[in-house]
Protein backbone atom coordinates (compact mmCIF):
# COMPACT_ATOMS: atom_id res chain seq x y z
CA UNK A 1 0.00 0.00 0.00
CA UNK A 2 1.41 3.38 -1.01
CA UNK A 3 1.40 6.16 1.52
CA UNK A 4 -0.04 9.56 0.49
CA UNK A 5 3.41 11.14 0.18
CA UNK A 6 4.60 8.50 -2.26
CA UNK A 7 1.44 8.83 -4.32
CA UNK A 8 1.62 12.62 -4.37
CA UNK A 9 5.09 12.42 -5.92
CA UNK A 10 3.55 10.63 -8.89
CA UNK A 11 1.12 13.45 -9.75
CA UNK A 12 1.91 16.45 -11.95
CA UNK A 13 -0.37 19.34 -13.04
CA UNK A 14 1.58 19.56 -16.31
CA UNK A 15 4.35 17.63 -18.01
CA UNK A 16 7.27 17.09 -15.63
CA UNK A 17 10.57 18.64 -16.66
CA UNK A 18 12.34 15.29 -16.59
CA UNK A 19 10.95 12.83 -19.13
CA UNK A 20 11.98 9.17 -19.05
CA UNK A 21 11.35 7.56 -22.46
CA UNK A 22 10.63 4.09 -21.05
CA UNK A 23 8.12 5.39 -18.48
CA UNK A 24 4.34 5.08 -18.89
CA UNK A 25 2.56 8.47 -18.84
CA UNK A 26 -1.13 8.79 -17.97
CA UNK A 27 -3.17 11.96 -18.55
CA UNK A 28 -6.41 12.38 -16.57
CA UNK A 29 -8.92 14.95 -17.87
CA UNK A 30 -11.66 15.86 -15.37
CA UNK A 31 -15.31 16.77 -16.00
CA UNK A 32 -16.62 20.24 -16.82
CA UNK A 33 -17.76 21.07 -13.29
CA UNK A 34 -14.14 21.25 -12.09
CA UNK A 35 -13.12 23.88 -14.63
CA UNK A 36 -12.14 27.04 -12.79
CA UNK A 37 -10.58 27.50 -9.34
CA UNK A 38 -12.54 25.01 -7.21
CA UNK A 39 -11.05 21.51 -7.04
CA UNK A 40 -14.05 20.24 -5.05
CA UNK A 41 -17.15 21.73 -6.70
CA UNK A 42 -20.62 20.59 -5.67
CA UNK A 43 -23.42 19.48 -7.99
CA UNK A 44 -26.98 19.67 -6.60
CA UNK A 45 -27.86 16.17 -7.83
CA UNK A 46 -24.54 14.32 -7.87
CA UNK A 47 -22.69 15.80 -4.90
CA UNK A 48 -19.08 16.87 -4.65
CA UNK A 49 -16.58 16.21 -7.41
CA UNK A 50 -13.45 15.35 -5.43
CA UNK A 51 -10.71 16.04 -7.95
CA UNK A 52 -7.85 15.83 -5.39
CA UNK A 53 -9.05 12.46 -4.08
CA UNK A 54 -9.43 11.06 -7.59
CA UNK A 55 -5.89 12.12 -8.46
CA UNK A 56 -4.50 10.67 -5.24
CA UNK A 57 -6.18 7.30 -5.76
CA UNK A 58 -5.45 7.13 -9.49
CA UNK A 59 -1.73 7.72 -8.90
CA UNK A 60 0.41 4.59 -9.08
CA UNK A 61 4.15 3.75 -9.10
CA UNK A 62 3.65 1.99 -12.45
CA UNK A 63 3.12 5.28 -14.29
CA UNK A 64 3.47 9.05 -14.11
CA UNK A 65 0.10 10.75 -13.67
CA UNK A 66 -0.54 14.17 -15.22
CA UNK A 67 -3.82 15.80 -14.20
CA UNK A 68 -4.28 19.39 -15.30
CA UNK A 69 -6.89 21.61 -13.63
CA UNK A 70 -8.43 23.34 -16.64
CA UNK A 71 -9.43 26.99 -16.76
CA UNK A 72 -13.08 28.01 -16.62
CA UNK A 73 -14.93 28.23 -19.96
CA UNK A 74 -12.08 26.73 -21.94
CA UNK A 75 -13.29 25.38 -25.27
CA UNK A 76 -13.15 21.63 -25.85
CA UNK A 77 -11.14 22.19 -29.04
CA UNK A 78 -8.58 24.35 -27.24
CA UNK A 79 -8.21 21.88 -24.37
CA UNK A 80 -7.83 19.01 -26.85
CA UNK A 81 -5.10 20.91 -28.68
CA UNK A 82 -3.27 21.52 -25.39
CA UNK A 83 -3.50 17.83 -24.51
CA UNK A 84 -2.33 16.77 -27.95
CA UNK A 85 0.58 19.20 -27.68
CA UNK A 86 1.66 17.63 -24.39
CA UNK A 87 1.51 14.16 -25.93
CA UNK A 88 3.51 15.36 -28.92
CA UNK A 89 6.18 16.68 -26.55
CA UNK A 90 6.47 13.21 -25.03
CA UNK A 91 6.68 11.62 -28.47
CA UNK A 92 9.41 14.04 -29.54
CA UNK A 93 11.36 13.18 -26.39
CA UNK A 94 11.36 9.48 -27.13
CA UNK A 95 8.28 8.15 -25.34
CA UNK A 96 6.48 5.57 -27.47
CA UNK A 97 2.78 6.15 -28.14
CA UNK A 98 1.94 2.74 -26.64
CA UNK A 99 3.31 4.05 -23.32
CA UNK A 100 0.89 6.99 -23.25
CA UNK A 101 -2.66 6.69 -21.90
CA UNK A 102 -5.36 9.36 -22.04
CA UNK A 103 -8.11 9.05 -19.43
CA UNK A 104 -11.13 11.34 -19.54
CA UNK A 105 -14.45 11.71 -17.76
CA UNK A 106 -17.50 13.36 -19.41
CA UNK A 107 -16.26 16.59 -21.01
CA UNK A 108 -12.76 15.43 -20.23
CA UNK A 109 -13.55 12.33 -22.26
CA UNK A 110 -14.67 14.45 -25.20
CA UNK A 111 -11.37 16.31 -24.94
CA UNK A 112 -9.54 12.97 -24.83
CA UNK A 113 -11.30 11.64 -27.94
CA UNK A 114 -10.69 14.84 -29.89
CA UNK A 115 -7.01 14.97 -28.82
CA UNK A 116 -6.56 11.40 -30.04
CA UNK A 117 -8.04 12.38 -33.39
CA UNK A 118 -5.59 15.26 -33.63
CA UNK A 119 -2.69 12.94 -32.81
CA UNK A 120 -3.74 10.15 -35.20
CA UNK A 121 -1.63 7.53 -33.41
CA UNK A 122 -3.24 4.05 -33.32
CA UNK A 123 -0.79 2.98 -30.58
CA UNK A 124 -2.33 5.34 -28.01
CA UNK A 125 -4.44 4.08 -25.10
CA UNK A 126 -7.79 5.75 -24.34
CA UNK A 127 -9.87 5.23 -21.20
CA UNK A 128 -13.29 6.86 -21.41
CA UNK A 129 -15.46 7.36 -18.33
CA UNK A 130 -19.05 8.27 -19.23
CA UNK A 131 -17.66 10.06 -22.26
CA UNK A 132 -19.61 8.97 -25.34
CA UNK A 133 -22.18 11.72 -25.63
CA UNK A 134 -25.12 11.43 -28.07
CA UNK A 135 -24.11 14.50 -30.07
CA UNK A 136 -20.91 12.71 -31.10
CA UNK A 137 -22.89 10.35 -33.33
CA UNK A 138 -22.03 10.85 -37.02
CA UNK A 139 -19.58 13.60 -36.06
CA UNK A 140 -16.32 12.99 -37.94
CA UNK A 141 -14.30 14.82 -35.27
CA UNK A 142 -15.20 12.17 -32.72
CA UNK A 143 -13.91 8.75 -33.68
CA UNK A 144 -12.10 6.29 -31.47
CA UNK A 145 -8.50 5.38 -32.13
CA UNK A 146 -6.02 2.99 -30.54
CA UNK A 147 -6.70 0.71 -27.56
CA UNK A 148 -9.94 1.81 -25.91
CA UNK A 149 -11.46 1.03 -22.52
CA UNK A 150 -14.93 2.47 -21.87
CA UNK A 151 -16.66 2.53 -18.47
CA UNK A 152 -20.20 3.81 -18.06
CA UNK A 153 -22.84 3.87 -15.34
CA UNK A 154 -26.14 2.14 -16.10
CA UNK A 155 -28.23 4.81 -14.33
CA UNK A 156 -26.58 7.60 -16.36
CA UNK A 157 -27.94 9.16 -19.56
CA UNK A 158 -24.41 8.90 -21.01
CA UNK A 159 -24.06 5.25 -21.88
CA UNK A 160 -22.16 2.81 -24.06
CA UNK A 161 -19.48 3.81 -26.57
CA UNK A 162 -20.62 1.15 -29.04
CA UNK A 163 -22.00 3.76 -31.44
CA UNK A 164 -18.60 5.46 -31.59
CA UNK A 165 -16.89 2.14 -32.14
CA UNK A 166 -19.13 1.54 -35.17
CA UNK A 167 -18.06 4.83 -36.76
CA UNK A 168 -14.36 4.26 -36.05
CA UNK A 169 -11.86 2.32 -38.13
CA UNK A 170 -8.59 2.51 -36.16
CA UNK A 171 -9.47 0.77 -32.89
CA UNK A 172 -6.98 -2.00 -32.09
CA UNK A 173 -8.62 -3.14 -28.83
CA UNK A 174 -12.04 -2.30 -27.41
CA UNK A 175 -13.18 -3.20 -23.92
CA UNK A 176 -16.27 -1.87 -22.18
CA UNK A 177 -17.55 -2.15 -18.63
CA UNK A 178 -20.99 -1.20 -17.32
CA UNK A 179 -21.17 -0.37 -13.61
CA UNK A 180 -24.24 0.15 -11.44
CA UNK A 181 -24.01 2.50 -8.47
CA UNK A 182 -27.36 4.29 -9.01
CA UNK A 183 -25.46 7.59 -8.79
CA UNK A 184 -25.90 8.55 -12.46
CA UNK A 185 -23.10 10.83 -13.73
CA UNK A 186 -21.98 11.31 -10.13
CA UNK A 187 -20.64 7.76 -10.07
CA UNK A 188 -17.34 9.18 -11.32
CA UNK A 189 -17.29 12.19 -8.97
CA UNK A 190 -15.28 10.27 -6.36
CA UNK A 191 -12.65 7.52 -6.52
CA UNK A 192 -15.11 4.66 -6.21
CA UNK A 193 -13.30 1.29 -6.49
CA UNK A 194 -16.10 -0.01 -8.74
CA UNK A 195 -14.62 2.01 -11.62
CA UNK A 196 -11.19 2.96 -10.30
CA UNK A 197 -9.96 -0.61 -9.70
CA UNK A 198 -10.70 -1.93 -13.23
CA UNK A 199 -9.35 1.30 -14.71
CA UNK A 200 -6.04 0.96 -12.89
CA UNK A 201 -5.84 -2.72 -13.80
CA UNK A 202 -6.28 -1.76 -17.45
CA UNK A 203 -3.68 1.02 -17.22
CA UNK A 204 -1.16 -1.40 -15.65
CA UNK A 205 -1.65 -4.17 -18.18
CA UNK A 206 1.42 -5.13 -20.29
CA UNK A 207 1.83 -2.59 -23.08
Amino acid sequence: MLNPTTQAQQIYPHLPEKITPIQHYVFYSHGKIVEGNNAKPYHPDWGMYNFPAIKAQLADPNYTLIATHRAKNIKVKDAAEQLANSVNQLLRRGVKAKNISLVGFSRGGAITILAAQLLQSPQLNLALLASCLPWMKNNDSYRLIGAVFSIYETSDTVGSCQFLLKQSTEVSIFKELAITTNRSHGAFYSPNPVWLTPLKQWLKRPL
